[in-house]
């Protein structure tokens, strides 16, 4: 019989699993979902007004030149926020910051940031370093709002996870309890214009 990776006892929160050195389908596995990495063919919104990517590109060119971004929290407050206004400005959502929630013993804690849209949400955590470990953070986050968010209609549930500059999506299937990491990435300001289309289009879905 395999090994436990949990600690008999202890309790967890979101911010243990960064630390975990288990491998992430491990991790995942015990949780009682399955885990692959694949393109995926996220929801993209083009019909606004390009003058917004614009605005953030001439935004963020100051930013990297004359703000030190040594941490989380200078990265969600000089990086992602901005880019989250923005949308705010175009489409109905809500934001809620350092929510928290508390399932069972292995999961509980706060997203950084949840965005609820009309039909589909999206967790953003914003890490200084480490994308990898970031993604079990994430991993957690998506498997306890989907036994949290029983209720909820929609049968995907999005996750990014953010150095600030470098972005990474992430969908979990409710239906099939399978979370699946996209082989693809972004990086900000080569790709911001993309970035914003795909939150555009996951919450107006």
């Amino acid at each position: 019989m395999k090994k436990s990776i949990f600690i008999e006892d202890r309790k967890y929160t979101f911010s243990d699993y960064f630390n975990m050195t288990a491998e992430v389908d491990d991790i995942i596995a015990e949780l009682g979902y399955s885990f692959c990495i694949k393109k995926i063919e996220l929801p993209c919104y083009l019909d606004y007004d390009k003058k917004i990517i614009e605005r953030l590109n001439n935004l963020y060119d100051a930013v990297f030149k004359n703000i030190s971004l040594s941490s989380e929290f200078s990265k969600r407050e000089f990086i992602v926020s901005p880019l989250l206004l923005e949308l705010l400005t175009i489409i109905q959502i809500k934001i809620t910051t350092e929510s928290a929630i508390v399932i069972n013993d292995k999961l509980a804690g706060s997203f950084d940031y949840l965005l609820k849209g009309k039909q589909n949400l999206i967790v953003i955590e914003a890490k200084n370093a480490d994308m990898n470990n970031g993604f079990k953070q994430l991993a957690a986050q998506l498997i306890a709002l989907d036994q949290y968010e029983e209720t909820s209609q929609s049968q995907l549930l999005y996750g990014a996870i953010t150095l600030g500059d470098f972005w990474k999506f992430a969908v979990l299937d409710r239906t099939q309890k399978q979370l699946i990491k996209d082989i693809n990435a972004y990086t900000i300001p080569h790709n911001t214009d993309e970035v914003f289309s795909i939150l555009m289009g996951i919450l107006t879905n």
